[in-house]
Parts: structure tokens; sequence; C-alpha cells
């Protein structure tokens, strides 16, 4: 992103040290980068951030091209630097005195033993906003727990079981689902903070949880669950629990999805949207309890009805009726997707190796956002970072040949 455009952004003029890896912390970094704030990405020596090498993971999917990397490293330059040196830990010092914003997911430990803790480095910069990302808190039996989105964001909040169906095992979730959601929950308190610190001009200790957004998530259920109300793991889809709650197949092999929430007010439709009004007064279906106790007759009546249209007749159908079903989508129609582009989801980059990418998920209509460079390589900013920081070329020198930066 060149100067001229980023100075037109709501956050130039911001800097954001990047001292995180994989995905949730970062991400709040990517937005804010894409939004002009000059990104700094503090990367360990060898190998860099993880998020760097995941695409190789059997749970990616296969391309030559970096994505996950590209994705979530755009708009940030990156520097090496060894934190676990008492140099490295000057240099970042320096760093910090300039810097607005620094985000880590370092856990506890590894933040104290590198000196990174928030009370370690608060009196470097009083107007520091310092962002913590962890697993499960920062206080607390599990405080030390290394978390990831399956098993903090997903497993420990209970998602995964509350959407298993019964008799069946807990489902995996795919790689990174629970880590996006909560990296802009994380931007969200960050952008408090610096409100806060225009009417203070103090800066604050920042913090996120993969619990507490998966907790956020699942927040029906949860506050159920402390008010001690639960239920038992879904029905079998031959069974629901709502007949127009459910997803049914269509003749072209393609899945939708019925959300019938406002029953009383849309059943009468839904029965000439599908070719059946007589079903509208029988009395298995007449009213909200009869549907419920009849479910699995509903589903038995609906199934063929379903199956013998493609979606495209099913989809002008609950437009003409305003019945609220959406298509379960499949990943592999995204590049064609017209709505997804219209919308601003996904979005042209500069990057010749991945011409189209994910947006950020909100807009601002006065600031939009520039096409995407590509992602930066590892220590690409070093020697400009650090000079920036007002070190001599004879220090970055020295440093590089102590192997402390590269």
């Amino acid at each position: 992103m060149t100067e001229s455009i980023a100075s037109g952004l709501p956050l130039a003029g911001v800097r954001v040290l990047d001292v995180a890896s994989f995905i949730a912390a970062p991400v709040a970094a990517t937005v804010m980068a894409d939004y002009g704030a000059d990104v700094v990405k503090v990367e360990p020596p060898g190998t860099g951030d993880p998020n760097r090498n995941m695409r190789t993971l059997s749970s990616y999917p296969p391309s030559p091209v970096n994505y996950p990397w590209e994705m979530d490293g755009r708009g940030k330059r990156s520097i090496v630097l060894d934190l676990r040196t008492a140099a490295g830990q000057k240099v970042l010092y320096r760093l910090i005195e300039t810097a607005d914003v620094l985000i880590t997911n370092y856990p506890l430990e590894v933040r104290g033993r590198l000196k990174l803790g928030y009370e370690q480095v608060r009196g470097i910069n009083p107007r520091l906003i310092y962002a913590s990302f962890t697993g499960y808190g920062e206080t607390g039996p599990d405080v030390n727990q290394v978390g990831f989105d399956s098993t903090a964001f997903f497993a420990r909040s209970g998602l995964l079981d509350a959407n298993r169906y019964e008799g069946q095992p807990p489902g995996v979730a795919m790689p990174g689902q629970g880590d996006r959601a909560s990296g802009i929950s994380l931007l969200a308190g960050i952008m408090m903070a610096l409100w806060q610190r225009e009417k203070t001009g103090a800066g604050q200790h920042v913090a996120s949880s993969l619990i507490a957004n998966g907790l956020w998530a699942n927040g029906v259920g949860a506050q159920a669950a402390l008010l001690g109300s639960h239920l038992p793991p879904r029905p079998p889809r031959d069974r629901p629990r709502s007949a127009i709650a459910n997803p049914y197949r269509t003749r072209d092999e393609r899945w939708m999805q019925l959300a019938v929430v406002r029953e009383d007010k849309t059943w009468p439709n839904f029965c000439i949207a599908i070719g059946r009004p007589d079903i509208e007064h029988d009395p298995r279906f007449f009213d909200l309890p009869s549907r419920r106790k009849n479910s699995a007759q509903l589903v038995a009546i609906l199934d063929p009805i379903f199956a013998a249209k493609d979606w495209a007749h099913w989809r002008a159908q609950w437009h003409a009726f305003a019945i609220p079903v959406g298509l379960i989508g499949r990943l592999q129609d995204l590049p064609e997707d017209e709505q997804a582009r219209a919308s601003g989801a996904v979005v042209e980059t500069n990057n010749p190796a991945m011409p189209l990418t994910l947006a950020a998920p909100f807009t601002i209509r006065s600031a939009p956002v520039p096409p995407a460079e590509a992602a930066p390589t590892l220590g690409q900013h070093t020697d400009a970072v650090l000079a920036e920081a007002g070190l001599t070329t004879d220090e970055i020198a020295r440093l590089r040949a102590d192997s402390i930066v590269s």
C-alpha cells in the first residue's frame, strides 16, 4: 500500500507491532493494516510465524500458493528479531517507544521469559495499547494451557457437542474458523482502547481469548446452561425438532436449509409455495406444537417434494413467498459466487499469485480498502524498520552479525 493511499484511511498514522503467531491475534493486525495502519510483523529467526507453513498440514486444501500466509500477512512489514536475547529485547523496546499498539498471543509464561509482559513494557510507552490473546484467558487454573480454536473455541465452549447428532460423535471444525471470528473481537477491543486513549491520553491492556469467543458464539446454549437448562443432542434429520428448520436435498443434489422461525405467520405461505396447500389445516401440522410432535411425518412429506425440483425452482419459490431458506454453499462454488463479490466479501488484489481474497467482514463507505499486495517475505523490512527506530547502519550490521536480527 502506498503512503498516499494509506493516508486517506481511518488508521493512517497508527503503528502496530504484531508480535504474534498463527491466526487469531495476527488477524486483528491484518485488518488494521487493511485500513491504513503501519503494521510491523515481528517474527522469530528460522521459519518465522508458523502460519507461513500451515498450508502443508493435511487439513488445509492443497495449493501451490501459500494462501494462509498471503491472506493473513497482507499489508504488513516483516522483521526478524530474536527476542530470546537481551539485545533482541532492547531492539523491541526501541520499537515499542514509537508504537501505538502491540499485539501478542504468546503464552503468559513465554511473555514473562521474553520480558514482553504488559507490566514489563507499559513503562516504555504509557500510551501503548497492549492487546493480548490467549486460549483460556489471563487468569484461572488453565491460564498456561495452550489453546487452539479446535480445542478452546469449539471444544471447550460446547459448540462441537451442541451441534452433534444424537448417537454420533462430535464433528471437527475446519482450520481457523474460530480464530478469524476471535481476531475481529480482539480488534474491537483495540479500537475501543484507542478511542479511550483519545480522551485520556493513556494506554491500557486489552485481552481476549478463544474460550470467551467460543462461549459468545455459543451464546444461546451457554446462557441457558448458566440457568441450568440444556437440550439433549440434536435428533437426526428425519425426525428433527422442527421439520421447517431442517436441511433438504433438491433434485440437482444441492442441499438447502429451511429457517422458518415465525411459523404461525409463515406456515400458510409455506404450504402454498411447496404446492401442498392441503396440509395447512392437517391436524397433524395445524399449529406449532402439532408440527413439533409430528415432525418425522412432516419430513416424510417434504423430502420427496423437494427432491422433485432443482434448487433454482425452490429459490424462486422462496423469493416469491418471502420464506427464509438458504442454499447450503460449497466452498468450490465460491469463485463463481456473484453475491460474494458484489457484497465486497470477496475482493480483487494486486497479488498475481492470489488475484482474489477475502475482505474484512465489514466496510466503511468513506474508506474503501485498496487492493492487497503480496504478503512480505521473512525479514523483508528488517533494515528499514530498524532505521526508522533510530538504529544506525553499524548497529544494524552488528545485530545481524550476532544473529539478533535477519
